[in-house]
């Protein structure tokens, strides 16, 4: 009887191996065939590959109670002196954009580093495209998205717009929330960076410019370029993954 349950377990676990190896193999291929057409620029990266500063950023996620309106600041106003970060590289299957944060902007620069550590852009994608004007990052049309949101809390930081940043061509900064706002609190989740050339000065003052592009606008270009629908939004998801880089 031993050897009957035996010789059933190996076969059924047989099964199960051989069901994963060939679901694998799909998944495999149908991401491969995605990236490729979706790689246009001199500076692409058909795959996303694994990065060492990855695991590391994997280790350094911390479980923090959820943000609100309230918490936010005190909380952003005590991690930023622990997280001087200030280089984070996006990765997208059309090349790799590399920001400088700006530490004249620290709750703006504090909230990006945070997010990054804890994965949260990872999967987004560059969800509104404007020709020649911006593109605009940090959301999804997935579940996933609103559940890392939900998970790490509701809130709005301050406009910081007075510390003299112009919105140049290559300047990351921070849309205001959708929400009836008179006062121009920023969407902690979204970023967008300017293409226009050479800037889009109209915006200096109403949002909060956090950043630059210091490597890789031709990529920030090729994005740029995407067809879009009627909502600007890319007709091909451009996602995302976000690194620490210093």
């Amino acid at each position: 009887m031993r050897s009957y349950f035996h010789t059933l377990f190996a076969i059924l676990l047989l099964i199960f191996v051989s069901s994963c190896n060939q679901s694998n193999k799909q998944s495999s291929k149908v991401e491969k065939t995605e990236t490729i057409e979706e790689s246009v620029s001199t500076n692409k990266s058909p795959e996303l590959k694994p990065d060492p500063k990855e695991d590391k950023q994997e280790e350094e996620k911390e479980e923090v109670e959820k943000l609100t309106v309230k918490s936010a600041i005190p909380f952003f106003f005590e991690y930023e002196k622990k997280n001087p970060e200030t280089k984070v590289r996006i990765k997208t299957s059309y090349g790799n954009i590399d920001i400088e944060l700006f530490k004249e902007t620290p709750y703006h620069r504090a909230n990006f580093i945070f997010l990054t550590k804890n994965g949260y852009f990872n999967g987004t994608y560059f969800h509104r495209v404007v020709k020649n004007f911006i593109i605009q990052g940090g959301n999804s049309d997935e579940a996933s998205t609103q559940k890392k949101r939900f998970k790490i809390g509701q809130y709005l930081l301050p406009p910081d717009t007075k510390k003299g940043f112009k919105h140049h061509r290559g300047t990351i900064s921070m849309p205001s929330s959708d929400i009836d706002n008179p006062h121009q609190l920023a969407s902690p989740y979204e970023f967008f960076i300017v293409n226009q050339s050479p800037g889009a000065y109209h915006l200096d003052g109403k949002y909060s410019a956090f950043g630059r592009v210091i490597a890789g606008m031709d990529v920030v270009d090729a994005i740029n370029s995407i067809p879009t629908d009627d909502g600007e939004w890319p007709v091909k998801n451009v996602r995302m993954e976000v690194i620490i880089l210093e």
